[in-house]
């Protein structure tokens, strides 16, 4: 078997070796203090097509690519301990390549968009010479109000202020650009590249308001005993609504990371926006909308055929409409239904945070809110009936 010559960008390969016997032998290939290493990592892949033998070179598989990973992480930090030249590091660079690793990793790959949109902006704002001793709290200030009066898609060719007046960025897009700059000088500082973060003194933009969509549990009821054209689709939204699952995560769930414990059957897998391991136990309810395990193999998708489309975005509201609820809502309504039945049914705040796979209990606040509200709306039928 032939190994190729490890490109810089691609510090650690995994490499597998036919043995005399049939069986395949696992080896880590790298490139360190400039001499080429061949690792063994005592695993060992076995011929065959039987399930079993399939599913124990899976978990093999996994176990070699963790050490892949790890010896990777080791050279790196050698490589940056070498190398690292301190506040002197040049900051566009640096955030450039954090955009890259998040292009790079399915777990962050979902908001690398953001990442490089907020790039554009750095560019302008600071200069291919800009180091990190060079970013004060004034600097960040200034990056912030930049945010706050730079027209939208400036860095743009060709684009030109609105003549109907300025086009700003919107305030979520202040919010998350603002929020990468802050990410990559704490990540810099836990590097030691600088002393401290000059970001931890400037407040940050004000997170807007926004109305989170949601189903009470008669509609969701509605929607259980109304026909879809998708059954998969309405599978797994009904799914979302009893578990809080995001749809990106209902997506690649598969049945291994379906698990019984006791009496309980609980998701075990990792977010693909945040990457954290979660562990979930689902109530009785969500069962019938996983469907029939059968035969099915611990690879195998739950919701197999279940793809999200402009078009099973339509009949989202369709099937909505025909069960007579005329509230105009995405997929992720399922998450938010779920997460206010479950304040309705009296759990606390914190519990609802951690079912939810929140980072920050400020996020479920929000929720809360909407809870709030429904109190007022309530109270507020009481004037009504007395003016009647």
């Amino acid at each position: 078997m032939s190994n190729k010559n490890i490109v810089p960008d691609q510090k650690v390969k995994l490499r597998k070796r036919k043995l005399p016997s049939g069986n395949v032998a696992l080896f880590l290939d790298y490139v360190q203090n400039e001499t080429r290493m061949r690792e063994s990592l005592g695993l060992t892949l076995y011929p065959g097509t039987t399930t079993s033998i399939k599913e124990k070179n899976q978990r093999t598989l996994l176990k070699a690519e963790a050490f892949r990973i790890e010896k990777e992480k080791e050279i790196l930090h050698l490589v940056q301990k070498k190398e690292n030249l301190g506040a002197k590091t040049l900051f566009l660079q640096y955030y450039r390549d954090m955009v890259e690793e998040r292009h790079g990793n399915p777990d962050t790959q979902g908001n690398w968009g953001n990442w490089k949109s907020c790039l554009r902006y750095l560019e302008i704002y600071a200069s291919e010479k800009t180091t990190f001793a060079d970013i004060t709290p004034k600097w960040v200030q200034g990056f912030k109000s930049y945010l706050d009066h730079v027209e939208k898609d400036t860095h743009k060719e060709g684009i030109k202020t609105s003549k109907k007046g300025f086009n700003g960025l919107s305030q979520n897009s202040k919010v998350s650009y603002f929020n990468k700059l802050k990410a990559c000088l704490n990540r810099a500082f836990k590097e030691r590249i600088i002393d401290y973060n000059p970001a931890e003194v400037v407040k940050g933009f004000k997170v807007p308001d926004t109305e989170r969509q949601y189903l009470t549990l008669e509609e969701v009821k509605l929607l259980a005993n109304t026909h879809c054209k998708y059954p998969e689709l309405k599978r797994a939204f009904l799914f979302g609504c009893f578990t809080g699952l995001r749809k990106s995560d209902i997506m690649k769930l598969t049945w291994g990371e379906v698990q019984k414990f006791g009496q309980y059957t609980r998701l075990v897998f990792k977010q693909k926006k945040t990457g954290g391991q979660e562990y979930l136990d689902i109530p009785n309810v969500a069962l019938e909308y996983l469907g029939e395990r059968g035969n099915e193999k611990s690879s195998d998708l739950v919701f197999r055929s279940f793809k999200y489309s402009s078009e099973t975005s339509l009949e989202l509201r369709r099937w909505a409409l025909a069960a007579g609820i005329s509230k105009d809502f995405t997929f992720h309504c399922s998450r938010h239904t779920f997460a206010v039945l479950l304040l309705n049914s009296g759990a606390d705040i914190y519990t609802v945070s951690k079912l939810l796979g929140h980072r920050e209990l400020q996020t479920t606040q929000i929720y809360a809110h909407i809870l709030d509200k429904k109190k007022q709306d309530a109270i507020s039928t009481i004037s009504d009936l007395f003016d009647k």
